[in-house]
């Protein structure tokens, strides 16, 4: 009866009878290979001078993953656009792992310097929505620099 069931079932509807065929069992430790397949751990110096591990997903943006490490204030970047950016997910990236990141975009640059005390842009800095995790950033370092007087209520 169940296999009356599933002929009738419209072709835009397949996909329900491929997941009622097969057990949940067997289809959890397939997506969970993949999730761990995206894992990029890095390492982030917060304003105490701590290094903690911190975990992300290939293809998030370091700023994503240091709001759920609770490193930046989720509520200071909410856009994840350089349109709407205000350099205030800057962060200080370590020299060797700045030479494996994409040059920065002319946007993003003038975004740092604007930002800037002195206007002068710092090499390390990039903003941390700007930069998208990929497995060769594993073990990458950055520091969260001190918020600048503005910014600090």
């Amino acid at each position: 009866m169940a296999i009356a069931v599933l002929r009738r079932i419209p072709l835009h509807l397949s996909f329900l009878s491929k997941s009622v065929a097969q057990p949940c069992s067997s289809a959890a430790p397939a997506a969970s290979a993949k999730v761990a397949d995206r894992i990029v751990k890095l390492f982030a110096i917060d304003l105490d001078g701590k290094k903690r591990e911190v975990v992300g997903l290939s293809g998030q943006t370091l700023v994503r993953a240091l709001m759920n490490a609770g490193l930046i204030d989720p509520a200071s970047h909410r856009l994840e656009e350089i349109d709407a950016c205000s350099a205030e997910c800057e962060v200080h990236i370590a020299q060797e792992w700045l030479e494996k990141l994409p040059p920065p975009s002319y946007d993003e640059k003038y975004v740092l310097t604007r930002a800037s005390r002195n206007r002068i842009l710092n090499k390390h800095a990039r903003l941390g929505c700007q930069v998208v995790l990929a497995p060769e950033l594993q073990g990458m370092v950055v520091a969260v620099p001190e918020p600048k007087p503005w910014d600090t209520p």
